[in-house]
């Protein structure tokens, strides 16, 4: 399962930014499915907040849980959540850090 990662200074990921906006993997013309969500960065844990969407349905929100980068470790699980080929993978900001990138690792797999 190849993980991917989004890293957004805080002055582009502002309120209402996509931080996956750019990122080659956030469409694939392959069916996929995402199994987890890790967010780190800004200067303090839980003061930036995001919503991942597949195409226009909330996945959930998630909140950076400490500082600097994600790893395999820190990624929170969730149950193979399908993407359709051609879908789009959002992480929409809803609460903006004021300092430092935040730093968001997926993890994808085909099917």
């Amino acid at each position: 399962m190849p993980n991917y990662l989004a890293s957004v200074p805080a002055g582009t990921a502002v309120l209402g930014a996509d931080l996956f906006d750019g990122q080659v993997w956030a469409r694939s013309p392959m069916n996929r499915a995402l199994d987890g969500v890790a967010c780190k960065g800004s200067a303090a844990a839980g003061d930036t907040q995001i919503e991942v969407y597949i195409d226009e349905v909330r996945v959930g929100d998630f909140y950076n849980n400490n500082t600097g980068f994600p790893n395999v470790d820190d990624l929170l699980p969730l149950e193979r959540l399908g993407i359709p080929a051609g879908a789009q993978l959002r992480a929409i900001v809803r609460d903006a850090a004021t300092t430092n990138p935040i730093n968001v690792m997926v993890a994808l797999e085909d099917v």
